[in-house]
C-alpha cells in the first residue's frame, strides 16, 4: 500500500462528481478519473488495446467500456473482460477534505517481465497477433527478447498440436537462427513472426499427449536404434515415441541424433524433404532453448514426421522413366563396403564435381558420390558438395517455368542444407544416404534450369556505386513483382563493390521480415545464410545469397498485414496516439 506522502492532489471532488470524469496529468502520463456509484476511480487514460482515450468511453455498473473497439474493464482493479485488450493500469485514490488524491506511481501487481510473459502465453493461446507483438516488444525491453519468446512458443507448440512438429515450430527455429543476422528492430520482427506462426498452426488443433519412456535404463544405442526404426517402418507412432523418449533419457545427444537421422533416411526424401529438414530444425531449436530441459517434448513431437511420412520411392517420379529409387537403394546396400574402403583416406573435391552432380545421368551422379566415399569423403564434405549443387538450382532457376516450380528447387535446397547441418551434429553413416537423396533431387530438378538463368561473373558489375545504394535498390526490387534476375544481379554488384556481406544479409533480412512471407520463403533465406557461413570461396558465398534474393524477389511484395500489426504495436509501445490524424 502506498504511503500518504506518495499521494498527490489532482482534482476537486465536487467538480469531478458534477462532470463524472476528468483527465489529469502526472509526470507526463494522462490519467482518467471517474466518479461512479459514490466512489472515485483512476485509470490510465490510454486504452491498453490501441491507446484510445478511455474518458471518451462510458461507465455503467462498474464496467468501463472503450468506444473504439468496445474493450471492457472492471473499473476498480482494471481487469479486462476481453483477453485481446489487456488489463488497464489503475491508480489508488483517496478523498481528503474535498480533494481527490492519487498515487501516480503504484507498485505493479506483477513485475513487467512476468506480465509480458503472461501476455505472450495469452496471445499464443488465443492466436492474437497484436497481443503477441506487444509481448515481444515488452519482453525485449525487459532483456528477455530472445530466449523467452522462443521457449514459450516451443512449450506451447509441442503441447497444443496433436500432429506434432510442423511448419509453425520450424518457422520459429528458423527465426531463432536468423536472429543474430538481422538488425535490431528486425530481431523483434523475427521473434514476432516465429511465435505468430506457432499460434496460427496450433489454432483449433487438439492438444498432444506425450508418451513416456521405458523403465529399462540399460538398453544399448544399437538396440534402441533398431527398435525405433522398426516402429517407424510400420508407422507405429506410439511405439516409436516410447523408444525415442527412452533414448533421450539414457543416451547422449549425439546418439539420439544418430537414431533420428538414421530413421529419416531409411526411405527416400521423406515428405518431399520436410522430414529430415524438420528434425534438423528441431535440434537447432534445442540449441537455443536447452537440450536437457526440452529434448523430450521437442524431439518426441517430430515422430509423426517419420511415421506418417510420404516415402518418395512410392512416387512415379522416382521410379519412371528411370528407376532412381532402385539405384539409390543399391548404393545403400554398398555403403558399408564404401566407407570401409575410404577409412583413413583424405578426399579433396575435384574440379567440376559439383557440375557432375548437376548432370543428366543419375548413374554417373551416384558413381561420383560412391566413388568419393570410397576415396575417403566425409559425410560433411559430401553433403557440402550436394548443397552447393542444390544452391545452384535456385540461382539458375529459369523464370519461364511455372511459379509453383520455385518450391521444387527450394525443397532440394533446404533438404541438402539440412543434411549438411546434420553432419555437424552426428557422424551417423546413414547421412551418406541423405547425400544420395539430395543429389537425386538435384537431378530431378534439372529441367527447371533449362535454360539457366543468366548469372554475372565476378567483377562484371559496375563498381562505382556505393554499396548502400545497391542495398536500397535491392529492397526496391522487393517492392515490385518479377524483379528476380535484377535481384540476383544486385547481390553480385554488392560483392563486386566490396560491400560488407553482413550489411547485405541485414538488408535481405529487412526485406523478408517486413513481408507476409510464406513458410518456404522464410526457410529459403535462413538456408541461404547457413550456406554462406559454410563456404569460404567468393563465388560460393555469392551463390548462397543470390539464391534467396532471387527466391524472395519472385514471392514479393505481399500485403504486409503482419508488418501493419507490428507497426501498431511499436507505435503503442512508444506512446503514440493512433486515433489522431496522421
Amino acid at each position: 500500500m502506498a504511503r500518504a506522502a506518495d499521494y498527490v492532489p489532482v482534482a476537486d471532488l465536487d467538480d469531478l462528481r458534477e462532470r463524472g470524469q476528468a483527465v489529469v496529468s502526472q509526470d507526463g502520463q494522462a490519467i482518467a478519473l471517474f466518479h461512479h456509484d459514490g466512489e472515485v476511480y483512476a485509470v490510465d487514460n490510454r486504452c491498453p488495446h490501441m491507446g484510445f482515450p478511455l474518458t471518451r468511453g462510458t461507465v455503467e455498473d462498474g464496467v468501463l467500456t472503450c468506444h473504439w473497439h468496445h474493450a471492457r474493464f472492471e473499473l476498480e482493479e482494471g481487469d479486462t473482460f476481453d483477453i485481446w485488450a489487456d488489463d488497464v493500469q489503475t491508480f489508488p485514490t483517496e478523498v481528503r477534505g474535498g480533494e481527490v488524491y492519487l498515487d501516480p506511481d503504484p507498485e505493479p501487481d506483477v513485475p513487467p517481465a512476468t506480465h509480458w510473459r503472461n501476455r505472450l502465453a495469452d496471445g499464443l493461446q488465443e492466436n492474437l497477433s497484436l497481443v503477441m507483438a506487444k509481448a515481444v516488444l515488452g519482453l525485449d525491453e525487459e532483456g528477455e527478447g530472445f530466449h523467452t519468446p522462443i521457449e514459450t512458443a516451443v512449450n506451447f507448440g509441442t503441447k497444443y498440436r496433436d500432429t506434432g512438429w510442423g511448419r509453425g515450430l520450424t518457422t520459429l527455429g528458423c527465426m531463432a537462427n536468423l536472429h543474430a543476422d538481422v538488425g535490431g528492430r528486425d530481431r523483434r520482427r523475427a521473434m514476432f513472426m516465429g511465435v505468430r506462426e506457432v499460434a496460427d498452426e496450433c489454432a483449433g488443433e487438439p492438444p498432444r499427449f506425450q508418451q513416456y519412456g521405458f523403465e529399462n535404463r540399460e538398453v544399448s544405442k544399437e538396440r534402441l536404434k533398431r527398435w525405433f526404426r522398426e516402429n517407424c517402418e510400420v508407422r507405429d507412432s506410439n511405439g516409436a515415441e516410447r523408444v525415442l523418449l527412452t533414448a533421450i533419457a539414457n543416451r547422449p545427444e549425439e546418439d539420439v541424433a544418430e537414431i533420428l537421422f538414421a530413421a529419416a533416411t531409411d526411405h527416400l526424401y521423406m515428405n518431399a524433404s520436410h522430414t529430415l529438414d524438420f528434425i534438423n530444425t528441431a535440434f537447432e531449436t534445442l540449441d537455443h532453448v536447452g537440450y536437457d530441459d526440452h529434448a523430450d517434448a521437442v524431439l518426441a513431437s517430430v515422430v509423426p514426421q517419420l511415421t506418417g511420412a510420404t516415402r518418395l520411392e512410392e512416387q512415379s517420379s522416382w521410379r519412371n522413366p528411370i528407376d532412381i529409387a532402385e539405384l539409390v537403394f543399391d548404393a545403400h546396400d554398398r555403403l558399408g563396403d564404401l566407407v570401409a574402403a575410404g577409412e583413413g583416406r583424405r578426399w579433396e573435391r575435384p574440379d567440376g564435381f559439383v557440375e557432375t552432380l548437376m548432370g543428366e545421368d543419375p548413374e554417373a551422379i551416384l558413381d561420383a558420390l560412391t566413388g568419393a566415399i570410397r576415396e575417403g569423403a566425409t559425410r560433411e564434405e559430401l553433403a557440402d558438395a550436394v548443397a552447393r549443387a542444390a544452391t545452384r538450382r535456385v540461382v539458375y532457376f529459369a523464370t519461364n517455368n511455372e511459379f509453383g516450380d520455385w518450391d521444387t528447387v527450394h525443397h532440394t535446397f533446404t533438404y541438402a542444407n539440412a543434411v549438411h547441418r546434420a553432419t555437424r551434429r552426428t557422424d551417423a553413416v546413414e547421412l551418406y544416404r541423405g547425400c544420395f537423396d539430395g543429389a537425386m533431387s538435384v537431378y530431378l530438378d534439372r529441367f527447371l534450369n533449362s535454360p539457366r538463368a543468366p548469372v554475372p561473373s565476378p567483377g562484371e558489375s559496375d563498381t562505382t556505386r556505393d554499396p548502400s545504394e545497391i542495398r536500397e535498390d535491392l529492397l526496391g526490387c522487393f517492392d515490385q513483382q518479377g524483379e528476380v534476375n535484377r535481384a540476383g544481379r544486385l547481390v553480385h554488384e554488392h560483392f563486386d563493390a566490396s560491400g560488407d556481406p553482413e550489411d547485405l544479409k541485414r538488408t535481405l533480412g529487412r526485406g523478408l521480415l517486413r513481408e507476409d512471407a510464406d513458410f518456404h520463403t522464410l526457410q529459403n533465406l535462413e538456408a541461404g545464410f547457413r550456406r554462406f557461413e559454410a563456404v569460404e570461396e567468393d563465388e560460393a558465398r555469392r551463390m548462397a545469397l543470390v539464391a534467396p534474393a532471387r527466391y524472395m524477389a519472385a514471392h514479393f511484395p505481399t500485403r504486409r498485414e503482419a508488418e501493419q500489426t507490428f507497426s501498431i504495436a511499436t507505435r503503442l509501445h512508444r506512446g503514440e496516439r493512433l486515433h489522431e490524424v496522421e
